[in-house]
């Protein structure tokens, strides 16, 4: 049988609560249809359970199970924006990195690789992490595709490390090797909500000096950030921009699960804020890390994660809102 688009579109609908008990059914991303590539995909979910490259507390291998778990209350229509993705894209779970658990260095090239295939069908993705190492080989296959990115890097940390423990992969180190690699256009990257103790007054100056616009916690506090956003768009423009939300960013009253705690934090509303003030933005991929099930008994750290991924889905190109 020949389907139309209207067909294939109701194939691409998360399975409903009246359909299956929200506990029950598939555990996939929003409870939505699985395949093992992106072919034919405007936009895809894809996990990286990865923590080997994670400095203090481990458990973030285990996020994107349980952000797939927290994930089967949401429904598709974005009551506040009025964005209704799965009537616009063919979207889709693919599943997860099959990562190598003992080399990092190679995981790297394994994850490089994957999201060259999922490029290679003209897909968005939008990755289920995973410690934020994985950041780097991503913004290596974005960069293939699309060349250079502008950045929006919503975190509690820099990550602009030269090394840690002598190596210079890991979590705290990716954006120090997109900018050596050429990935990033340097006087398009937004660093939102840095914040905690350093080493030394000058911890998050590195990335000033490359051209980065570093907007610490402190900037943030009791006020909305859709002016902030705002500003950032004009500033983008048209170029492709990648969008990287460490969980770490928001205060740990909201996001206890997470492997490197700051106080003084984001909150849930203008993680919300920044998200959907990605709007109207040529975004080209996105990712949330760091969540790590171990630490989020309640699983609230999760089911956030789980919310601003489809935020971000709701802020593709090509959705459209109210």
């Amino acid at each position: 049988m020949v389907m139309d688009a209207e067909q294939k579109l109701k194939l691409n609908e998360p399975l409903g609560g009246n359909a299956m008990p929200r506990f029950g059914g598939p555990a996939t991303m929003m409870r939505l249809p699985t395949q093992d590539t992106a072919e034919g995909l405007d936009a895809c979910f894809v996990g990286v359970p990865l923590d080997i490259g994670a400095s203090n507390r481990a458990g973030t291998r285990h996020g994107p199970r349980a952000i797939r778990a927290e994930s089967c209350m949401l429904r598709p229509y974005n009551m506040a924006t009025g964005a209704a993705p799965f009537d616009r894209l063919q979207v889709a779970d693919i599943g997860d990195i099959a990562i190598n658990t003992f080399n990092l260095k190679a995981t790297v090239d394994i994850i490089a690789a994957a999201y060259g295939g999922i490029l290679a069908h003209d897909a968005i993705p939008l990755t289920l992490g995973g410690d934020h190492t994985l950041t780097y080989p991503v913004l290596r296959a974005i960069a293939e595709k699309h060349g250079p990115v502008a950045l929006i890097h919503v975190d509690a940390h820099a990550d602009t490390n030269d090394e840690m423990f002598g190596e210079k992969i890991a979590h705290g180190t990716p954006f120090r090797r997109a900018v050596e690699d050429g990935l990033l256009i340097n006087d398009k990257v937004f660093q939102i909500g840095l914040r905690g103790t350093g080493y030394s007054q000058y911890d998050f100056d590195w990335g000033r000096e490359q051209g980065f616009e570093v907007i610490p916690a402190d900037a943030c506090w009791n006020k909305s950030l859709e002016p902030m956003m705002r500003d950032i768009r004009t500033r983008t423009g048209d170029a492709p921009v990648y969008l990287t939300f460490d969980i770490d960013s928001l205060d740990p009253a909201f996001a206890p699960g997470t492997g490197t705690v700051e106080i003084g934090g984001l909150t849930t509303w203008q993680a919300l804020e920044i998200v959907r003030g990605c709007a109207g933005l040529n975004l080209v991929g996105g990712d949330l890390v760091e969540v790590s099930p171990p630490y989020d008994p309640s699983g609230n750290t999760a089911l956030i994660g789980a919310n601003l991924l489809y935020e971000m889905l709701c802020v593709l190109p090509g959705v459209g809102s109210k």
